[in-house]
C-alpha cells in the first residue's frame, strides 16, 4: 500500500466537481470510509485496533461460578404439600411420628415452602426454608415445621 505523505484533505482543493478522484462515484459510498461502526477492526482498522483498544480482541481474567442475585428457589405451597402428604400416606412412603405425616421436603428437591393453600391433616415439614404464613397454616392444623436454615444459624452462633 503507498503511504499517503499528506493529508487528504489537501485534495479536497479547487471545488472540482470530482475533486480528482475520477468521474464514476469513487470516494462516494461507504465503501470508501471502511464500512459502519466497528467493522474491520481486525482487517483494515489493526493500528487504530493496537493503539487505541489492545484489549479489544481475546479472553481476559477468570469469572467465578455463583450463584445469581434474585435465581428463583425451588418451592412448593402448603396445599400442594397436604395433597403430596395424603398420596404419601396412601402409597406406605411416608412415616407417622406422634400422629403427624413426616415430610422431607430436601430430599424431594424442594427449597422452600409457601402459605398458599389449605392445611387439613397435621404434618411434620423438614424444609431449609419456610414463610411465615406457612409455618402459621401448619401449626394451625396441629403440625410442625422444622427449618433448617434457622439451625444453621443457631448452630454458627454458639
Amino acid at each position: 500500500m503507498v503511504v499517503r505523505r499528506r493529508k487528504k484533505s489537501r485534495k479536497l482543493r479547487g471545488r472540482t466537481r470530482t475533486m480528482s478522484w475520477g468521474r464514476i462515484g469513487q470516494h462516494r459510498k461507504s465503501g470508501s470510509k471502511g464500512g459502519y461502526g466497528a467493522a474491520g477492526l481486525g482487517k483494515h482498522g489493526w493500528h487504530w485496533t493496537l493503539k487505541y483498544a489492545p484489549t479489544w480482541y481475546g479472553k481476559h481474567g477468570f469469572n467465578p461460578p455463583r450463584i445469581r442475585i434474585g435465581m428463583k428457589l425451588r418451592s412448593i405451597n402448603v396445599g400442594e404439600l397436604d395433597e403430596i402428604a395424603r398420596l404419601l400416606k396412601e402409597k406406605g412412603e411416608a412415616r407417622t411420628e406422634n400422629g403427624m405425616i413426616v415430610v422431607d421436603l430436601t430430599a424431594l428437591g424442594v427449597a422452600k415452602l409457601l402459605g398458599e393453600g389449605k392445611v387439613t391433616q397435621p404434618l411434620k415439614v423438614i424444609v431449609p426454608l419456610a414463610s411465615e404464613r406457612a409455618v402459621a397454616k401448619i401449626r394451625e392444623a396441629g403440625g410442625e415445621v422444622v427449618v433448617l436454615a434457622a439451625k444453621e444459624e443457631a448452630a454458627e452462633a454458639a
